[in-house]
């Protein structure tokens, strides 16, 4: 299976600015398409995906070892509609994937 590539023309503007307010990058996205593991709490037709990265920075005031990122998106057709992105800061937060140290 191929790997899904973003492009800037994929994410509409209110997702930009969501994206910005919550720390997230376009390739974090990719990653979490791509390598990230289902989220099960998805809406019927949506397909949610999850992803732990290693964070190890300050975000807004405080430390934190870990970023979660969870995205959502649909196909309509042939198109490939993000719908979000969310974050959340901390640690030891549950995995269904394999942390990659060397990701982002």
């Amino acid at each position: 299976m191929s790997k899904i590539r973003i492009k800037e023309s994929d994410v509409h503007h209110h997702l930009k600015t969501r994206m910005q307010q919550r720390g997230i990058s376009i390739e974090e996205i990719e990653v979490v398409i791509n390598e990230g593991w289902n989220d099960d709490n998805a809406k019927e037709g949506t397909t949610g995906k999850i992803f732990v990265f290693p964070h190890n920075a300050d975000w807004e005031g405080k430390h934190f070892g870990e970023k979660e990122v969870t995205v959502y998106y649909k196909h309509k057709g042939n198109e490939f509609v993000l719908l979000t992105a969310k974050a959340r800061y901390g640690i030891d937060f549950p995995k269904g994937g394999k942390i990659n140290e060397n990701r982002i």
